[in-house]
């Protein structure tokens, strides 16, 4: 099969793409390379793709024409690439330029792909607020420009589903943690500054917050269990996440047992739209994809840890 996956060089998007390579599919990855985080990082996972068989092109979804540089011959589109997070940083025009606008350009190139099987957007717990406890028929109420424009993102997706001019889902993902964790969340923060014994910034009141953190290869076997079933898949919107949750405080103490020492925390103000609570209720994925995500925090810290020490402070 041939994919298209956009975002290739982010965090998720390289770990599908080489995952994807391994089964023995063909992989065009699309990015950008904004310079929200490092590019050196994105240059990085870009490699591991093409180590392992894949392309890569250099292409921004607003304002470059597909058309010209893709063909039209892809069996699957899964669509990671967008404005990510709650940052102070970022505009909302960032939020609605990377995650609205690009997706609408993207569906439109979608809709030329003549034998395509399935548009994967892959969406976020964001999208439900405040509180992600719910199964995906509860009402979305995304209380941040990220999980609003997600949601804007993800409707465009579906509604060419419901019109029955492309086959698609969205695919609601939940704290996703691990090896190639972009380098302001919270586990990559966590185990940067304790090696380096510096404070980390813990949001006032976030230490009792409670996450679905899931492992981001627990995460790629739910993606990739899309295969073969567009059928099924078609018009749905699907959790993916574990069920098991943990408060912030835990995952700091977790990332101190792997590293053998203490993390020193600094105090800062509260961030507004930041999630109270996360809870993956993943019955329909159990159903659909036999999804069954079973990496513990601890094995998915000891892995992240690993990572760091050998492809950041090693290199």
């Amino acid at each position: 099969m041939k994919f298209l996956i956009t975002g290739a060089a982010g965090f998720i998007g390289s770990h599908c793409a080489e995952r994807l390579l391994e089964l023995g599919h063909s992989v065009i990855g699309v990015d950008n390379f904004s310079d929200y985080y490092s590019t050196d990082l994105k240059e990085k996972n870009a490699e591991g793709i093409t180590s392992k068989g894949g392309e890569i092109k250099r292409l921004d979804l607003r304002t470059d024409d597909l058309s010209k540089s893709l063909s039209l011959d892809f069996d699957y589109i899964i669509h990671f690439a967008a404005q990510p997070g709650i940052s102070q940083s970022s505009t909302f025009t960032d939020y609605f330029s990377n995650n609205v606008l690009a997706t609408k350009y993207l569906v439109d190139f979608a809709l030329k792909c003549k034998d395509l099987k399935l548009f994967v957007n892959i969406g976020t717990s964001s999208i439900y607020g405040l509180e992600a406890t719910s199964s995906e028929e509860t009402a979305p109420k995304p209380a941040s420009y990220y999980g609003v424009t997600k949601l804007a993102a993800e409707q465009l997706v579906m509604q060419k589903s419901r019109e029955k001019m492309m086959k698609a889902c969205s695919l609601r993902l939940y704290s996703v943690i691990g090896p190639r964790e972009r380098p302001e969340k919270m586990y990559t923060k966590l185990i940067d500054l304790g090696l380096k014994d510096e404070a980390f910034p813990l949001f006032e009141g976030s230490a009792s917050h409670l996450r679905s953190f899931t492992y981001v290869g627990d995460i790629i076997d739910g993606i990739v269990s899309v295969i073969g079933k567009e059928k099924e898949l078609d018009g749905e919107i699907v959790n993916l996440g574990t069920e098991v949750e943990h408060t912030t405080q835990e995952g700091i103490n977790t990332v101190e047992k792997v590293l053998g020492k203490t993390i020193q925390i600094k105090t800062i103000p509260k961030r507004a739209g930041d999630q109270l609570r996360t809870k993956a209720i993943i019955d329909k994925a159990q159903r659909l994809l036999n999804y069954n995500p079973q990496t513990t925090l601890l094995e998915s810290v000891r892995h992240q840890v690993d990572w760091y020490k050998k492809e950041i402070v090693n290199n």
